[in-house]
């Protein structure tokens, strides 16, 4: 089931998402190499409990994982792509980090990821960021009522393609909302005109993530997920609401 929102819910999850927002750009600053992650999680849970939220993610259980998540964020390195555990790793010249952030706020969550290059990083690695990000940017510009999920995957998979990139097979977005994890799911591949079609008042998260290898995944033990083929990878992700016009991406910070 799909859960519409009226536009004061919309209204209380973009004040949500403007302080998350805010919070990731805070913490990605201070993702330099030598810092360690849990110090990382440690600043991004003051901040959220600061702003008068909570963090989504800390003792959260998605279906398909055996126990809560222990953390505020998650801060994936390299080859990880998603749910990485913030631990003592220091971050090293070179490295992909992707931070994923969720915050519940007035009853209500959003979610934000983005991935940071740490010190001097490969132009592979460059280029790897700079497409997982317009592919998101690309799939935003499919968020109209009467596009469908197939519009968004195939937006984001055929931009990945033609960048010789690969989109992580089975990680998706989602729908979001009273809960972190709402129907849709929302593929990073598709057909155009496809699937579901978006319908004024959803809300969804839309996260490309991406690999420089073939896109298969493997789940490790501490339950995080990384490229099988040990690829580096990259992770961008918005909140976004369809509305009866422009699309409302919720998480974007207004400088205005």
């Amino acid at each position: 089931m799909i859960n519409l929102k009226t536009e004061q819910e919309i209204a209380i999850m973009k004040e949500g998402g403007q302080i998350l927002g805010r919070i990731a750009k805070e913490v990605s600053l201070l993702a330099v190499e030598g810092i360690e992650l849990r110090y990382l999680d440690k600043i991004a849970h003051h901040l959220m409990i600061k702003a008068g939220g909570r963090p989504a993610f800390l003792n959260y259980r998605p279906e398909w994982a055996q126990k809560p998540y222990p953390a505020s964020i998650c801060a994936s390195v390299n080859n990880v792509i998603v749910h990485g555990l913030p631990n003592n790793y220091k971050l090293r010249n070179g490295d992909l980090l992707k931070i994923d952030f969720g915050l519940l706020y007035k009853d209500f969550y959003t979610d934000i990821a983005l991935t940071v290059g740490i010190g001097k990083i490969s132009e592979v690695g460059q280029k790897l960021i700079f497409v997982t990000k317009k592919a998101l940017d690309i799939a935003l510009t499919n968020c109209y009522a009467g596009k469908t999920l197939g519009d968004i995957g195939y937006a984001i998979n055929s931009y990945v393609r033609k960048n010789g990139f690969s989109v992580a097979k089975g990680l998706t977005g989602h729908g979001i909302g009273r809960r972190l994890h709402e129907e849709p799911s929302v593929f990073n591949e598709g057909q155009r005109k496809k699937g579901l079609k978006l319908e004024p008042w959803m809300v969804i998260a839309i996260e490309p993530m991406v690999s420089v290898g073939r896109g298969e995944i493997v789940q490790l033990e501490d339950e995080s997920y990384a490229m099988q083929d040990s690829s580096l990878s990259a992770h961008f992700e918005d909140t976004v609401a369809i509305t009866e016009g422009e699309p409302a991406v919720l998480t974007r910070v207004d400088t205005n």
